[in-house]
């Protein structure tokens, strides 16, 4: 039984949460220091070792941290959403100037061929 067992918790990022550890072989000597048997101190230092094994709760402090976390990615994305906001209009804009000057040449095109087609017309009928 003796020895050192020591676990970790790994939460978001990979940080240490509810880090534990418990040295059975130091329990043990304290307990039969206190009185008990051998068997009784290796027998209760090996039960708490399993009961921190199995302990896989999250303290208020690691809640806290999860929480912070979260708060940080919705400000993360809350900027990028407005980033992405603000290239969208940027695009649409840009788009609608391009579309605004592709429509003027067309209807200088259009007017051209126009005035050409005219002037062949007149020329056609004067012969």
């Amino acid at each position: 039984i003796g020895g050192q067992i020591a676990y970790t918790w790994l939460g978001t990022g990979g940080s240490a949460m509810g880090q534990v550890a418990f040295d059975t072989l130091q329990a043990s000597e304290e307990l039969q220091t206190a009185g008990l048997t051998s068997e009784q101190a290796k027998a209760i230092s090996l039960v708490v070792r399993k009961s921190h094994e199995v302990a896989d709760v999250a303290t208020k402090a690691d809640i806290a941290d999860v929480k912070r976390d979260i708060a940080d990615v919705r400000k993360d994305m809350e900027f990028r959403f407005e980033k992405t906001d603000a290239q969208i209009a940027d695009v649409r804009k840009d788009m609608t100037a391009g579309f605004d000057k592709l429509g003027m040449q067309m209807t200088i095109r259009l007017g051209l061929m126009v005035a050409a087609a005219v002037s062949i017309i007149a020329a056609i009928l004067k012969m």
